[in-house]
């Protein structure tokens, strides 16, 4: 299994704010690691520090070579989304698309063959009859999956999630999830939660951001954990799946 990218005693945040402090990450292949964590704890701020949106303000975050060849970049992400301008003229196969400019070149000509990677990751999402409808048109949750498919186009070797499941409908989200725990077996994923009642039954290793970032070994996390932790969340459940609600806990002064 080699190693993706490690971060070491990092600090990083925004102007003379400060959102992480002392934070060491190591990312492997195929990990899938879920983040949790309270508003404003620095979660985006990570996922921003890895794509490099924001430099450190100390410690370092190491890429490491990967030996084997892939069709595009080595980062895949999905950010929140909240709306598309009804008005952009582009189509939901052209967005989908746009994650090999990387590669391609802005406005270069897709092969037939990329064409087609692209159509089958559409029908994979069950949207593919939408491929050629303006980007505006589309719901949250076919949104979402628009975006999902343009994040793995390229067959990246890490694809990071900031809350996927915001726009995602309710019979979707099985299948979503199900969907990522495939993609598993070729990248290695990270993705930002506060739902643990539904990422802890797919995620390998959990890793709690409030300032500081603690990592845990197993996708089992107990209620005395998040209390050393300094993580306070909430748990979100849904149908039968067993869960545990934990106590609310203060942060220390």
């Amino acid at each position: 299994m080699g190693k993706i990218l490690e971060i070491e005693n990092v600090s990083a945040g925004y102007g003379e704010e400060i959102v992480l402090k002392d934070v060491n990450l190591v990312i492997n292949d195929n990990d899938f690691i879920g983040i949790i964590g309270p508003n404003g704890g620095g979660k985006t701020t990570l996922l921003r520090l890895i794509i490099g949106l924001i430099r450190p303000y100390r410690g370092s975050v190491k890429f490491f070579d990967d030996s084997r060849e892939r069709s595009g970049g080595s980062i895949g992400y999905l950010p929140q989304i909240s709306h598309t301008d009804p008005r952009f003229p582009i189509s939901v196969i052209d967005v989908v698309l746009s994650g090999l400019m990387s590669k391609e070149g802005l406005f270069s000509r897709y092969p037939a063959r990329l064409k087609r990677r692209a159509e089958e990751l559409l029908n994979r999402l069950g949207i593919e009859d939408l491929k050629k409808k303006n980007i505006g048109e589309l719901s949250g949750g076919q949104l979402q999956r628009v975006y999902l498919c343009r994040a793995i186009i390229s067959s990246p070797r890490l694809l990071m999630l900031d809350e996927p499941s915001t726009f995602v409908d309710t019979m979707f989200e099985t299948d979503f999830y199900g969907i990522l725990k495939q993609l598993n077996r070729d990248m290695a994923i990270i993705v930002v939660s506060h739902d643990v009642g539904t990422i802890s039954w797919y995620v390998k290793t959990i890793a709690c951001v409030n300032r500081n970032l603690h990592y845990h070994p197993s996708n089992v996390i107990t209620q005395e954990q998040l209390a050393a932790y300094n993580c306070p969340i909430q748990i979100i459940t849904h149908g039968d799946i067993p869960h545990t609600v934990l106590e609310m806990h203060k942060h220390p002064k």
